[in-house]
C-alpha cells in the first residue's frame, strides 16, 4: 500500500529499540518507502531529536499518549515522511510505579494531521512485551493505512 500510494514511513522508538524498523526492513523493497527510524530511548533524545515537549515529559512521564503522539509528529518532521509509527513504554522488568505498571506501552501512528493511538497494558515479561508492542504497532499502522488508502478498482 505504501509503495502504490508513494507514501513514506519513519519510526520513533523508545522501549522497542528499533524492532519495528527491523521488521519493516525485513521486507524486500522497503527501501522505496521506509526512510529510517529514531531510537529515542532517553528523554533527552525525545526532546532533541523528535521535539517532544520537556514539560509533558516532566508532568506525564515518557509513558503517556501525548508523548507517543509527539514522537509521531517529530519523526515525520525530522525524517520528512508521510507517515510515522511511535512506541514508548515500560517493557520491564523495572521502572514501574502504581500509576504506570509494567507492560504499559503507548503506540501511535499516522500523519502529522491525523494520529491514532493504542495502549497496551499486559505484562508477560520483557521479551513478550516488546514482541507484542512491535506486532501491535505494525497492525495499528496497517489498519490506519488501509483505511486511508483508496483501493484500486478491479478490472472487469
Amino acid at each position: 500500500m505504501l509503495w502504490k500510494s508513494e507514501g513514506t514511513l519513519s519510526t520513533a522508538e523508545s522501549c522497542t529499540g528499533g524492532r519495528i524498523g527491523e521488521a519493516i526492513v525485513a521486507i524486500p523493497g522497503s527501501s522505496t518507502y521506509f526512510k529510517g527510524g529514531i531510537i529515542s530511548y532517553a528523554d533527552e533524545a525525545k526532546i532533541k531529536l523528535l521535539g517532544v515537549d520537556a514539560k509533558v515529559l516532566e508532568e506525564q512521564t515518557a509513558v503517556c499518549e501525548e508523548v507517543a503522539v509527539q514522537m509521531v509528529r517529530g519523526a515525520i518532521k525530522t525524517l520528512n515522511t508521510t507517515y510515522a509509527i511511535s512506541v514508548t513504554g515500560l517493557a520491564g522488568p523495572g521502572g514501574a510505579t502504581p500509576e504506570i505498571p509494567l507492560g504499559t506501552i503507548w503506540i501511535a501512528c499516522g500523519t502529522a494531521d491525523e494520529i491514532v493511538t493504542k495502549k497496551l497494558t499486559d505484562d508477560d515479561g520483557r521479551d513478550v512485551n516488546l514482541a507484542r508492542a512491535t506486532k501491535e504497532a505494525l497492525a495499528l499502522f496497517y489498519a490506519f493505512l488501509k483505511e486511508k488508502t483508496p483501493e484500486e478498482p478491479e478490472d472487469e
